[in-house]
């Protein structure tokens, strides 16, 4: 459909370790636990309140799932960009459909950024447009433009 758009973007905490299984086919596949919350003070009593959603994230990307398994734990703040896919299964034990809405990190134009703490932050892309923190080379010296031969 022309003119439609799937693309989540969230800000939060792992509730978890991130959990990495293997596929049938022999590739990893990685399960995130999201936390994210926003507060408010209660204009009636001014206590302050706050409300968390979870969220599921799950990344098929090899390069993705390998650095995931490395860097992150409970608690890693991160943001993610993905597409919202709800996916169908059977409950094994009652037999009824059950339904689970996801954030998939699958091919291009996908993108997982560590957050926050002590310098550990740093981008984590799979997308045609790298972003992460690369150097612009323009701002490298030029002390030594006179000498270069071409």
């Amino acid at each position: 459909m022309a003119g439609s758009l799937n693309k989540v973007l969230l800000i939060g905490r792992l509730g978890a370790d991130p959990e990495i299984k293997q596929m049938v086919n022999g590739k990893s596949v990685a399960r995130l636990s999201l936390a994210t919350s926003q507060s408010w003070k209660d204009k009636n009593t001014g206590e302050k309140k706050e409300k968390t959603e979870w969220h599921r994230i799950v990344v098929f990307n090899e390069g993705l799932v390998n650095v995931i398994q490395q860097y992150l734990k409970k608690g890693a703040q991160i943001y993610v960009e993905g597409q919202l896919t709800t996916r169908k299964w059977k409950d094994e034990q009652s037999g009824q459909d059950k339904y689970s809405t996801e954030i998939v990190l699958q091919g291009y134009n996908t993108t997982l950024t560590m957050l926050g703490g002590g310098g550990s932050g740093g981008g984590i892309q799979n997308d045609t447009t790298q972003q992460n923190n690369i150097e612009d080379s323009s701002q490298v010296s030029n002390d030594m433009d006179d000498e270069i031969p071409f």
